[in-house]
């Protein structure tokens, strides 16, 4: 399990209603009906880990967030997570709209482009960066809009969402991200998860 779905179920309350985007095999939303009591949706752009994800007994459709979140009504959930998935969309702008649009919160995290391991390998080798939260070459990577933590912290003031929490994940340490220490945190995180609000 991925060390950051701890962290998204802390922020969830308990009974609250949820939709996870790009569910993938549905791990997360195992996780959160199990440990929060959730009642817990998903979309997913696979057809097979749709498959999976229903053969689990779990409530996903097979969708693409980019378009299929207007399906959803206004304030349809409590929380929407969308998890590293963020950089892979050709608008991010519309997605986190329609996130917001969709969730009364929503939680998104990132892999962080701005990690020192990524800047010292475009230094030094001159190529773009293999890394555990970027494990795909550049001709097979999903992720066409490359983010950093301090791009999100911009991209929040552009597009106007308050960003209510902000944690930083370095293997299985979370801390606070604020503007005292966002170069910081910028440069050390492997990963970056945000709850945001309208």
């Amino acid at each position: 399990m991925k060390p950051e779905y701890k962290i998204i179920t802390n922020m969830i309350n308990e009974k609250s209603r949820v939709l996870d985007v790009g569910c993938n095999d549905g791990t997360l939303m195992e996780f959160l009906k199990k440990n929060k009591n959730v009642d817990i949706r998903g979309i997913e752009i696979s057809k097979e880990k749709v498959q999976v994800c229903i053969s689990k007994g779990l409530t996903v459709i097979e969708g693409n967030a980019e378009f299929d979140l207007k399906q959803f009504p206004n304030d349809s959930f409590d929380y929407v997570v969308l998890g590293q998935t963020l950089q892979a969309f050709i608008n991010p702008e519309i997605v986190i709209k329609e996130l917001l649009r969709v969730g009364k919160k929503a939680i998104v995290t990132i892999p962080n482009f701005g990690h020192w391991k990524v800047r010292l390998n475009l230094l030094t080798k001159g190529t773009m960066p293999v890394t555990k939260t970027l494990p795909n070459e550049w001709y097979n990577t999903p992720n066409i809009h490359m983010c950093t933590i301090k791009d999100f912290f911009k991209f929040s003031e552009t597009i106007n969402f308050k960003i209510f929490k902000s944690l930083a994940l370095v293997n299985n340490s979370v801390s606070n991200i604020n503007n005292s220490n966002l170069f910081i945190k910028n440069l050390y995180s492997e990963l970056g998860i945000f709850l945001i609000e309208k």
